[in-house]
């Protein structure tokens, strides 16, 4: 599966989970669940946000910038980006 696949599906994933706690929190049920499945999709946000991540590195990698600043560059914004996270 390509990357940007993986992705999207991971997304999409995410996206019925939060519409499932939607649903939970219209129906009042435990707060503990509610946080419980928050969580899921926070660690599931966090995968996808590494996936994105690395897939910067490996494009830096592959296809490196012939100009070498553009590079570094580059590689700068996706070194942030994993500070960031």
């Amino acid at each position: 599966m390509d990357p940007k696949t993986n992705i999207l599906n991971r997304l999409k994933r995410a996206e019925g989970q939060l519409r499932g706690i939607q649903h939970m929190v219209a129906e009042e049920q435990e707060c503990i669940d509610i946080v419980t499945q928050l969580s899921a999709v926070r660690s599931s946000i966090n995968r996808i946000m590494g996936l994105a991540i690395s897939q910067k590195l490996m494009t830096c990698i592959e296809h490196p910038s012939d100009n070498p600043e553009e590079q570094e560059r580059r590689l700068q914004q996706a070194i942030d980006l994993i500070i960031k996270k």
